[in-house]
């Protein structure tokens, strides 16, 4: 067990790196708060402190890989001088990640499995992707508000088909990249689509 305190804040986050990386290795059903604590140092009393259940550990994961990959996306448009190109950048961003899309991806196909059986996180999937959709639906607005994608592309729309690939991808990426080598073709079909 770690000697060390921290205060509960910094705690409470070290607990939840420990849990996202676990439940991303593991599975939400398979990995135990025992073993989490035990991970992370700590005894199980002390991850109940700050987590109710081990279901709000599991959300508290998905909330916390999506403000990292969020955050994320934000770095890159904001690195990225031709509003054309912002989807594009997400895209690869996230595709390209060795930190954010392993987490991500096996957190979402996990609570995506978990929601047929548990109506809390079916529930929490349902406002978490309509609040991706939003942020997407936003970055696309303000692409066309620059004047950078055609005025006829709805962003509504074409935010649920960025988010749909990025489900195909997780399980692309779940059984073992059979589109791996059609990655680019259909980046590149969809910016084309986009901006042209």
């Amino acid at each position: 067990m770690s000697a060390t305190r921290l205060p509960a804040e910094e705690r409470r986050a070290a607990l939840l790196d420990c849990a996202c990386r676990a439940f991303a290795d593991g599975t939400y059903k398979g990995t135990t708060t025992a073993e989490i604590a035990r991970e992370a140092g700590v005894t199980e009393p002390i991850l109940y402190r700050h987590f109710e259940s081990k279901r709000d550990l599991y959300l508290s994961c998905l909330r916390e890989s999506w403000r990292r990959m969020q955050a994320r996306w934000e770095e890159v448009v904001a690195e990225q001088p031709d509003p054309r190109l912002w989807i594009a950048v997400m895209g690869r961003a996230f595709l390209e990640s060795q930190v954010h899309r392993p987490v991500v991806s096996n957190l979402w196909i996990q609570a995506l499995a978990e929601s047929s059986e548990d109506p809390e996180i079916a529930r929490y999937m349902r406002k978490h992707m309509r609040e991706v959709h939003k942020y997407v639906t936003s970055v696309m607005q303000r692409a066309q508000a620059e004047s950078a994608l055609p005025p006829d592309r709805d962003p509504e729309a074409e935010a649920w088909i960025f988010l749909g690939l990025g489900l195909l991808s997780m399980a692309d990426r779940a059984v073992g990249g059979v589109m791996n080598d059609q990655w680019p073709e259909i980046r590149r079909s969809r910016l084309r689509w986009l901006t042209e």
